[in-house]
Order: structure tokens, then C-alpha cells, then sequence
């Protein structure tokens, strides 16, 4: 086993320090609770945060306090652009957690890019180098390398970054905040693939001393939020004058299986964070807040039927924000086959995501994580493949007319890669943007992700990745309502 130091040429040196077999072994197995507990003690106690046992919700209590003491202690080191340069040099880019998703944004960047190196960190290196492997053989030349990194430790993160221009987390999201303060020390433009509007939130902060490295970090560049809400862009932009935008997505079995007719295509706790809390709209132009698992519609999608869709959260993150005052409604729904959302209603309202113990004659359990304990493995189907369903609808005036702009996206497994839906989805999206950012697009700063790639760029780098997006657009009738300039 190896260790991610830093050679004489700022490359990492894969035998600069030889770590003990089993040592590393019992580190990269050990469960998560263990890795936060070690995590606390690399980090000023006053800043270490907190954990939620039930969410592994883990940020800084005072992000402000650990910006100041992480990013300003030491010299900054790194060979980064100043704020609204361009390279031309070839760029190092780096994958933070090299598991499915990790991989399809490597691929997706060696295939798509002419880079000097792709790094694959990850506390296994057995993984990295797999997943490595799989890569160079996938596009045909030795463009990745492994690396052992642990996220969680900022001096092994540093020098996992030092050497790097564009690093892309595909960690669980709780670490992205505490990755970007990281980056923006060593002046390496983040992005990470989301996960949570709270974690997002706290990773923004870093925007005044991002903008002072002449760092870019850009959150929630994945499949929703991210991909779902640039085709929100994509519409606002083609439209004159945008009275609202609809989003829906959803991630879901080939071949569903009563009763939920669902597979997992991420972890179980995501999921439940998903339909728990409250979606971010706008309604009225005015930002409000809509129950989760509530205003179930039916949509009609070819290929699958009458399917169902409801609001959950995080699907738009910090778009609705952004948004408000520019369009008169704007919200998000998840795509599920018909019934889905009535039976996880009733895990919500008989208390099965609680997070408070609860005693019975065995003890005491919290039935959140009982739920995720034996959902997360009864919704796994490795045998089944996935497919993703994406469909946005922008309503706007347009040349003088008021019309309807739609776009449907259904991608399966590509035999060819062997990469999922979900990966493609999500990894594709992600590299989309970091090429964007390499590219010197960007302004320094934390930039939401709604900001960060204009929507017609998005859409047509979407689809010279294979991708088929389905257009069509009618006239609609004149209506009285609300209509807000987008240009």
C-alpha cells in the first residue's frame, strides 16, 4: 500500500512511503463512525463539528472559524490562475473518491479532454487503481493513476491537491465543505456532486477567500440538482420573457418489483433525506417551501406510461433562490412508477425516519436508521439495470408568442462501458462542468451551480456525449399571467 506524498516535480510520488498491509486495510474497512471519530481528532476541537447518527450530517459548527484557521494557517501553496485568467498549459484533474460515479467523471474527462494526468484518490487504493485501470483501458492510453488519500485528514487531502488544477469530490456530501476550505488552500477549483441544500450552503462560504486564491468552487454539478435545473436554464435562456419551469427526474428499475417498484441507485440514507423536509419552489414569483412527498401528479412517459411524480428535496437546491423575481413558478418533482409515493407516506407518517430512539423490549432503537438497515438492503437488485427519466417543461413568450418548451431524456446502462444511467447521469454532468471550469469560464469564487455553465452549452455538450434529448415545442394560448424577462 502507498501513500499520496508529493515528488520533486509536484506529481504525487506513488512510492514515497510504504504503509503497513494491515494497517491500511483495517483503515479503509473500518465503518463510518470510526473514520468521523478519527476525523475529529485531525481538526482544532472548536472547529470539529458535529454528527448526526441518524442523517451523517457532518460540518463545521462555525465555518467561518475554520476557514480562518485552515485556509489562512501556513503558506498557500499551489500554481493556480488569478481570478479570470485562462490556461493554456494541459490541467491535472483529480477524482475524490474513485467509486462508480468517480470513475464515469474520469472517464468522461479523459475522454472529452487532453489532460496532463487524472488522479483517482480514495481511501482504498485497491479501488483507485481499479477503477484506474478501468479508465485507461476504456479510452485507450495511461492517462489515471491511484492515489491513497483520506478525505478526512486536511494534511493528506493538501497533498493529494497540491499538484492539482480541477478536483472533483464524489465523497459522501457531508465532507464537500470541509473539502472545499482544502481546496481553496491549495488553490485547486473544486466541484462536488451535492447531496444536501444545508451542506451546500455551508460549502458557499468559501466564496470571499476562494475569490482571494483565485479559486472556482462550484456544488451540486450532479444529476439533481445540477443536470435537471441546466435544462431549467436552457429554457430561460431560449425563452424571451419565462412564466414557469417544471423539472422532474427520477432514477428507476428496468424491471420494477412490487410492491415499491424501485431499486436503489444511491445510498438508502440519501434517499430518505430526499423524501423527508421540504422542497424549495417559487410560487408567485416569491420563493416558498412545499411538503415533501405531497401534489402527486400523473405523467405520461413513453416508452413507460401513466408514472407518478412529487416533490422531494434538494432535487433544486440553490436555483429557486436564485431564481426568485425571475419566473413566476419554478419547482422540482421526483418520477416514480404509480403507487411509490403513497407507501413511503406511510413509513413518514408512522415515525420511521425519526431520528429519536425509541425503547421496545430489546433496548433502544432509532428507527431511522432500522429503516435504513433493512430497506437499503431489500431495495438493492444488483441483477437489474437502471434507467433515468428526466423531463423539463419551460412556459414563456417567445418571438412575440407564448409557448411551451419541452425536453425528455431516457438513458439505460451502456452496454458498451458498462456504466449506469445513474453514472452516466451524474458523472457526465459533473465533467461537464469542470471542463468548464479548467477552461477559465468561471469567475473566481463559490459560484451555484445555476450560474456556473450557460444552459445551451450545457444541452450541447449533453449531447455530443451520447446522450438523446427529445425537443418539442408548441404554441400556446394567451394567458394573463405573470411573464418575466430573462434576458
Amino acid at each position: 500500500m502507498i501513500d499520496c506524498s508529493i515528488g520533486e516535480d509536484g506529481i504525487p510520488n506513488p512510492e514515497s512511503r510504504i504503509l503497513n498491509p494491515e494497517s491500511n486495510r483495517q483503515s479503509a474497512i473500518g465503518n463510518r463512525q470510526s473514520r468521523i471519530e478519527q476525523s475529529q481528532k485531525r481538526w482544532p476541537p472548536e472547529l470539529s463539528g458535529g454528527v448526526s447518527q441518524a442523517t451523517t450530517f457532518f460540518v463545521p459548527i462555525d465555518l467561518d472559524a475554520f476557514l480562518r484557521h485552515w485556509v489562512t494557517s501556513g503558506p498557500r501553496t499551489g500554481r493556480f490562475n488569478e481570478p479570470g485568467t485562462r490556461f493554456s498549459m494541459k490541467k491535472t484533474f483529480a477524482i475524490l473518491g474513485a467509486g462508480m460515479q468517480g470513475t464515469a467523471v474520469a472517464y468522461d474527462l479523459a475522454k472529452f479532454t487532453d489532460p496532463e494526468t487524472i488522479l483517482m484518490g480514495d481511501m482504498s487504493l485497491q479501488q483507485a487503481e481499479q477503477n484506474a485501470a478501468r479508465v485507461n483501458s476504456l479510452v485507450g492510453r495511461n492517462i489515471c493513476k491511484a492515489a491513497l488519500v483520506d478525505a478526512l485528514d486536511p494534511e493528506s487531502l493538501h497533498r493529494f491537491l497540491s499538484p492539482v488544477d480541477v478536483v472533483v469530490s464524489c465523497v459522501p456530501y457531508w465532507m464537500h465543505p470541509r473539502v472545499a476550505a482544502v481546496a481553496v488552500k491549495s488553490k485547486t477549483h473544486m466541484l462536488d456532486m451535492g447531496g444536501d441544500t444545508n451542506v451546500t450552503w455551508e460549502t458557499l462560504k468559501v466564496d470571499d477567500m476562494a475569490k482571494e486564491a483565485g479559486v472556482t468552487i462550484v456544488p451540486d454539478t450532479g444529476l439533481a440538482p445540477g443536470l435537471v435545473n441546466n435544462i431549467a436554464t436552457y429554457f430561460m435562456e431560449s425563452l424571451d420573457e419565462t412564466e414557469s419551469v417544471k423539472m422532474y427526474c427520477g432514477g428507476l428499475p428496468q424491471h420494477p418489483k412490487p410492491p415499491f417498484n424501485y431499486k436503489l441507485v444511491f445510498n438508502v440514507e440519501g434517499l430518505v433525506t430526499e423524501y423527508m423536509g421540504r422542497s424549495d419552489v417559487i410560487r408567485d414569483g416569491k420563493l416558498s417551501q412545499v411538503d415533501t412527498l405531497t401534489e402527486l401528479e400523473t405523467i405520461h412517459l413513453d416508452g413507460l406510461g401513466q408514472m407518478e411524480a412529487f416533490h422531494t428535496s434538494g432535487g433544486a437546491s440553490t436555483a429557486p433562490f436564485t431564481f426568485e423575481g425571475k419566473v413566476d413558478s419554478y419547482e422540482y418533482k421526483t418520477i416514480r412508477f404509480p403507487g411509490h409515493c403513497e407507501r413511503m407516506r406511510i413509513f413518514l407518517d408512522f415515525g420511521f425516519w425519526d431520528d429519536k430512539p425509541v425503547k421496545t423490549r430489546s433496548g433502544e432503537s432509532i428507527p431511522r436508521e432500522v429503516f435504513c438497515k433493512l430497506m437499503g438492503e431489500g431495495l438493492r437488485d444488483p441483477a437489474d439495470q437502471d434507467q433515468i427519466l428526466v423531463r423539463g417543461i419551460g412556459v414563456g413568450s417567445k418571438k412575440g408568442k407564448r409557448v411551451k418548451m419541452q425536453i425528455d431524456i431516457h438513458d439505460k446502462q451502456d452496454e458498451i462501458t458498462g456504466f449506469s444511467a445513474m453514472e452516466r447521469m451524474t458523472g457526465f454532468s459533473t465533467a461537464i462542468n469542470a471542463i468548464h471550469v479548467a477552461e477559465g469560464h468561471c469567475p473566481a469564487g463559490a459560484v451555484r451551480y445555476e450560474n456556473a455553465v450557460p444552459g445551451k452549452k450545457f444541452v450541447e455538450e449533453l449531447q455530443k456525449r451520447g446522450i438523446k434529448l427529445t425537443f418539442h415545442e408548441e404554441e400556446l394560448p394567451a394567458s394573463n399571467g405573470r411573464a418575466v424577462s430573462t434576458k
